[in-house]
């Protein structure tokens, strides 16, 4: 692996222990890759994923930052239907800062509390 990878693993391991995520108040986590940006709510108490969403299912053209406010929004849309206001965000050992910044960003925007 590469140093960088190294070092967000690293991160990870340390932010995934002091955060889990509840029925109440799931765990939000975040996936960048170069092109897409995927996140998904999840219940660690059962080990089960609440709800998801991606930059996949975006079909009209925008910058990854734009997608990725999107995608927050799009998230916590479903989070709302499913009846769910607070989460616990896990930025998965990515900076908080650009495409992460903007998911955050646009999930707030959609209704969601951290």
């Amino acid at each position: 692996m590469t140093q960088k990878n190294d070092r967000r693993i690293k991160i990870k391991t340390r932010i995934r222990g002091k955060i889990s995520g509840t029925t109440e108040k799931p765990r939000m986590s975040v996936f960048r890759s170069n092109t897409q940006i995927y996140v998904q709510l999840i219940d660690d108490t059962e080990n089960k994923t609440i709800a998801t969403a991606s930059s996949l299912s975006i079909k009209e053209k925008m910058t990854k930052k734009e997608q990725a406010a999107k995608v927050g929004e799009m998230i916590a849309q479903t989070a709302a239907s499913v009846g769910i206001s607070a989460i616990v965000f896990d930025r998965n050992g990515y900076l908080y800062h650009g495409r992460v910044k903007e998911l955050a960003d646009g999930a707030r925007k959609g209704g969601l509390k951290f």
